[in-house]
């Protein structure tokens, strides 16, 4: 029960630890080159012919290094050096530059959680784990960090031939600058694309086309990904509906006839998902449920 206000907390933490190491880190790479002294000559006690400067000396120093530091500027020289880098890749015009990778790489960073849930097959996979928990009555456990790592590694397994696809077709030659970024798209959503048609039921894509209000889609490329999207995530939760529903039926047996044994026995005080949670799992553990649940799950997707 406490795991999402513990979990709130650690990332606020984690994003606050994140934002101290990039101030450090900007304070040490970068230091200044030149510095001003104030040397502010101190009277002795009886010296007649001491006569106070107000600053002058100072601000002709200060003056001196402010035409020095423009002269810097003027001839591309900064006051500051900072201790990073960044080439760019002006010679390919068809590749990228080092600036635009970044931004492309902190895009996809940002991205990666919506298309890990909404492209791959880790919705069907965490919905189907969830049931199976609720199902064996056992609350938290296994937690949830176990089963998002379970679902994540599935769905690599699963993905990979996919991912392998966009790597050889995409990702490979626009960093060889044979392909342009609009090309490397192209070519890199075309197996996911694949993927999700043969996941999602044609209901679901006929429900959308008729709501885009598409007229002539006689084949796959006629219908475009934002279409194809919410109708692959609509068929992937039906399907984890329909196990989560198989999952459940033989583990309401157990309850129907615990609670029927307790009534009975006279015990209708005692909560009938105590006594049949042991049960449950020696039933789970008998029929080696682990390797049932993923083995059909994984081969749910091989078609």
């Amino acid at each position: 029960m406490k795991i999402r206000p513990l979990l709130a907390k650690a990332a606020r933490w984690l994003i606050r630890g994140a934002a101290l190491a990039a101030v450090f880190t900007a304070l040490f790479f970068i230091r200044p080159v030149f510095a001003s002294t104030y040397n502010t000559p101190t009277p002795t006690y009886g010296d007649t012919n001491y006569t106070p400067t107000y600053g002058t000396e100072t601000q002709n120093a200060n003056t001196n290094d402010n035409l020095d530091n423009t002269k810097r500027l003027v001839n591309g020289d900064s006051p500051y050096t900072i201790g990073i880098n960044v080439t760019s890749n002006t010679d390919d015009s068809k590749g990228l530059t080092s600036t635009l990778r970044i931004m492309l790489a902190l895009t996809l960073i940002a991205l990666s959680p919506s298309i890990l849930i909404m492209l791959t097959s880790f919705t069907r996979i965490i919905v189907v784990l969830h049931f199976l928990r609720s199902a064996l009555s056992t609350q938290t456990s296994p937690p949830n960090q176990v089963l998002i790592g379970l679902a994540l590694f599935l769905t690599w397994f699963i993905m990979f031939p996919t991912f392998e696809q966009v790597r050889t077709q995409a990702i490979v030659p626009l960093e060889q600058g044979t392909i342009t970024a609009e090309e490397a798209y192209a070519k890199g959503i075309e197996p996911v694309r694949t993927f999700m048609f043969k996941q999602t039921n044609t209901k679901d894509i006929k429900l959308f086309v008729d709501i885009e209000g598409l007229e002539n889609v006689k084949t796959m490329d006629d219908i475009p990904t934002h279409v194809l999207v919410p109708a692959f995530i609509i068929s992937e939760l039906r399907a984890a509906f329909i196990i989560g529903f198989c999952l459940y039926i033989p583990f309401i047996i157990i309850d129907m006839v615990v609670a029927s044994a307790l009534m009975s026995m006279g015990m209708m005080m005692l909560p009938p998902t105590t006594i049949s949670m042991p049960f449950k799992i020696l039933l789970f553990v008998m029929v080696d449920g682990w390797d049932l649940v993923i083995g059909n799950l994984v081969k749910s997707y091989v078609r």
